[in-house]
């Protein structure tokens, strides 16, 4: 443990203080949490989850835990999503470039002010770190994630935008959890056997940087990007890349299978404070154009079920079930009070007037089932909540007066 990092926590603890310009104090409304198991799941509307018969365990779930009804996802693509849950900020990215691992020279997005896009295109990402100025998020994105035949998308409801904001912080909930003494993990499914350093892609072994013809000639099968970083946010941020704090270093992203990874983990109990799971792109129901009709993508994104893959979704669903199912079983759910977040990280790219909304399951061992929260939330609600629950500040657009606490859905009476 970094022994400077104790220290500024606790100094910040005895004066009342906040550890940087962009954190703010500890919201409340949240009882306190022992562990909190945080599930991804991909590119999917509220309506193609909710009572979707190719989905039964994601809707029986969402029947006896509690559920939010009109929370939306912020932005697109998916790593902007991904960055806004952990980070409260996009940090100026609005693509999913990988990152431009270990250059410490380029000059962050933060801190020129200028934005990472996919349209036009940009380069890899400069590791995030310092302060300055992230992206705007306008109601409309008619630019960057737009085609000829999707000339708009909506972020958020089509009604809220986010002005960008000065002073934002390049850091995570999990740079705050080691600030105050907590632990945290990124379970990555099917992360390759050398870990998360450098690997933009992998297929669970090989990786994008594998010459793979060479450990298997003829092979003619190109690499199943199976893992894939830009669902994995913590690895684009400068500290995390460098690793000088063992305890908030890319060590903290771990496989599912595997000494310490996530079943070895729930098996045994030992799993931190906060841990971020991401299944892999088929069964985060995102899908891939090579890994057979079972992952295919769906063929038509019009925000309807009809338009899906039944497949995807099933295979999605089915490693939900999985997931709850060991959390439900480990020693660890017994222990103390505790919750498991079920989001998905935005919508399937439909053309505007289709809104950004999602769902969101709350499954608690603790506290009242059942609940239907109607209130607006989005993923700075999502942040600013599991800030509650752990004891930390509020970070970056979590602190926003405008973003709400989702108290109902987390209340132990």
């Amino acid at each position: 443990m970094n022994r400077a990092l104790i220290s500024a926590g606790t100094l910040a603890i005895t004066l009342g203080i906040t550890l940087a310009a962009s954190e703010g104090r500890e919201p409340d409304g949240v009882p306190p949490l022992n562990h909190v198991f945080l599930i991804v799941m991909e590119n999917h509307s509220y309506g193609q989850i909710v009572d979707n018969p190719n989905a039964p365990f994601a809707n029986q779930l969402a029947r006896s835990a509690n559920i939010a009804t009109n929370y939306f996802a912020v932005a697109h693509p998916s790593l902007t999503n991904y960055l806004e849950i952990v980070g409260g900020s996009n940090f100026g990215v609005q693509s999913d470039n990988s990152p431009d691992w270990g250059n410490t020279t380029c000059q962050t997005n933060l801190a020129l002010g200028t934005v990472n896009t996919d349209q036009p295109a940009s380069p890899p990402i400069c590791p995030i770190w310092g302060t300055g100025t992230d992206a705007p998020t306008p109601r409309f994105d008619t630019t960057n994630e737009v085609s000829t035949t999707v000339p708009s998308v909506t972020n958020i409801n089509g009604v809220l935008s986010i002005p960008a904001a000065p002073h934002t912080s390049g850091k995570t909930i999990g740079d705050q959890l080691v600030d105050w003494r907590k632990s945290w993990k990124s379970y990555q499914e099917s992360l390759p056997p050398t870990g998360a350093n450098g690997v933009n892609f992998s297929d669970g072994f090989f990786t994008d940087a594998s010459n793979i013809p060479s450990i298997l000639p003829g092979e003619a099968q190109t690499l199943v990007k199976l893992y894939a970083a830009k669902h994995n946010p913590f690895v684009y941020f400068r500290n995390i890349q460098e690793g000088r704090d063992e305890d908030n270093s890319l060590a903290n992203v771990v496989g599912f299978e595997g000494i310490h990874g996530l079943f070895d983990d729930l098996d045994s109990g030992h799993v931190p404070d906060f841990s971020f799971i991401v299944p892999n792109q088929c069964n985060d129901q995102h899908g891939r154009g090579n890994a057979g009709p079972q992952c295919d993508f769906d063929p038509n994104d019009n925000g309807t079920q009809a338009g899906l893959n039944p497949a995807l979704i099933s295979l999605g669903d089915a490693t939900l079930r999985t997931l709850v199912r060991a959390i439900h079983a480990s020693p660890a759910w017994q222990d103390g009070r505790n919750a498991i977040v079920v989001v998905w990280d935005e919508n399937d790219y439909s053309a505007t007037p289709n809104t950004n909304q999602v769902l969101v399951i709350v499954d608690t061992n603790y506290g009242p089932r059942g609940v239907r929260s109607g209130k607006l939330y989005t993923h700075f609600s999502l942040l600013k909540t599991l800030e509650a629950g752990l004891g930390l500040p509020c970070l970056n657009h979590a602190c926003d007066d405008s973003v709400a606490v989702m108290s109902d859905l987390f209340r132990d009476r």
